[in-house]
């Protein structure tokens, strides 16, 4: 069967009878968390030694044998299974067809919509096949607003705003900076911009959104430094397309809004969430350089990527740099033309 994070956990919390567990998807923060979680549930722990076995990528193949083990002092076993790839099929179906209780946990990562591990969880009665992808917009302001509700902390509009556009999507740097900021105003306290702007910083995100906005500015060798940083900093090919996507969507609905008649400044007030005041002059330039139509072609164009990115085998990195590289050298020409007017 599918599922998505919200409805695992519901179904996790009433103890759902999987025997295989797939979490596959671009969030990795979001794929640890509820793998460790998984593991709890059956085995009471992490570690625990006699019900709970890790394999990486060098020893899956132990996989049939981990599964068929008993534990000896009684309860359910687990086998968390890292890494995973389609490779891992064969022994994953001897081991299902094996007699025993022992649940797998699968972290599949970004496996593309074909992906034999997929199918077989989504057919199989005992299996669950659930999508970890970042959250964005609402739903991350609602995963944020909730973390902070558990220990009764205030945050100004303003402040959540500016940490929704600085936090990268990835669950495990959400959480880390959201306990960041939990420390930083204590139980029951409260949170402003300034205290937000000074607990959180700089994360991963911004190498995403600086590289994104370079691009888009036409800026090429600042996109380019900026896009090493973002995959020095672990993020993925993925993630760097969405963050570019995100950057381009915002930007085709204030040139929308300013076709319809607003002012660019009150166009760029008009997104949820406003342009932070220190990106206001880089998307404003951004808004001379790219008409709606081109907008709009940038933006397939940039889906296409993901897409491509997905595909097993492919050469996400340089998918990316070439995609950033393109759309730099349209902005550059766009400004020269603009400067010869």
């Amino acid at each position: 069967m599918k599922s998505d994070a919200r409805q695992f956990r519901k179904d996790l919390a009433g103890h759902a009878p999987w025997r295989f567990v797939l979490l596959h998807g671009d969030d990795a923060g979001l794929i640890r968390e509820l793998a460790a979680a998984v593991v709890s549930a059956v085995a009471g722990s992490q570690d625990d030694p006699f019900r709970v076995a890790v394999l990486t990528r060098e020893d899956q193949s132990r996989l049939p044998e981990e599964a068929s083990a008993l534990s000896l002092d009684g309860g359910r076993r687990v086998v968390r299974v890292r890494e995973a790839t389609d490779a891992l099929l064969a022994d994953l179906q001897h081991s299902l067809e094996m007699a025993g209780d022992t649940v797998i946990v699968v972290e599949g990562g970004a496996l593309p919509a074909r992906s034999k591990l997929r199918a077989l969880a989504e057919k199989r009665q005992d299996s669950v096949s659930v999508g970890c992808y970042p959250e964005e917009g609402r739903a991350l302001g609602t995963t944020i607003s909730s973390l902070f509700a558990a220990h009764k902390i205030r945050i100004g509009s303003e402040a959540m705003n500016w940490l929704l556009s600085h936090l990268g999507a990835d669950r495990s740097i959400v959480r880390s900076e959201v306990e960041k900021l939990v420390l930083f105003a204590g139980e029951g306290g409260e949170l402003t911009i300034d205290d937000v702007r000074e607990a959180v910083g700089d994360s991963g995100a911004v190498s995403l959104e600086d590289a994104a906005f370079h691009a888009m500015e036409g800026t090429f060798v600042e996109a380019d430094m900026a896009l090493q940083r973002a995959f020095l900093e672990g993020n993925s090919p993925i993630a760097v397309s969405r963050a570019l996507l995100s950057h381009i969507s915002r930007l085709r609905r204030a040139s929308a809004l300013i076709q319809s008649g607003l002012s660019r400044s009150d166009a760029m007030k008009a997104l949820k969430p406003p342009v932070f005041f220190k990106r206001t002059q880089a998307f404003g330039r951004a808004l001379d350089l790219w008409p709606l139509a081109d907008l709009e072609e940038a933006g397939r164009k940039t889906q296409a990527l993901e897409l491509a990115c997905k595909q097993s085998g492919a050469p996400d990195v340089l998918l990316c740099q070439r995609h950033i590289a393109v759309l730099a050298f349209r902005a550059a020409s766009a400004a020269r033309r603009h400067r010869r007017v």
